[in-house]
């Protein structure tokens, strides 16, 4: 199944996002379960945020990948939302 997760930083997080995203990207290529990801942007071009579309076996599954993000783990996030995903285009 495909599972949307849309995180948004905490208000003045960049430095944390900064200093976490080599641990992240790790991640993001280790875990085997990331089909697509990247950063939401303001309209500065600034990273506020995650895109991250994950194909796992279930929800658990998610909330689990999620719970051990790097970026979760540091508290950068102030909202994380899972939503199943359908992929059409």
């Amino acid at each position: 199944m495909l599972i949307a997760l849309i995180a948004k930083d905490k208000p003045g997080a960049l430095p944390i996002r900064q200093e976490n995203r080599p641990a992240h990207v790790d991640y993001l290529k280790s875990t085997g379960v990331v089909s697509q990801a990247g950063p939401l942007l303001d309209d500065a071009g600034d990273m506020i945020g995650s895109l991250v579309i994950l194909e796992v076996t279930d929800m658990a599954a998610a909330q689990d990948w999620a719970a051990n993000d790097p970026y979760a783990k540091a508290g950068l996030f102030a909202d994380v939302q899972l939503i199943p995903w359908n992929k059409v285009i």
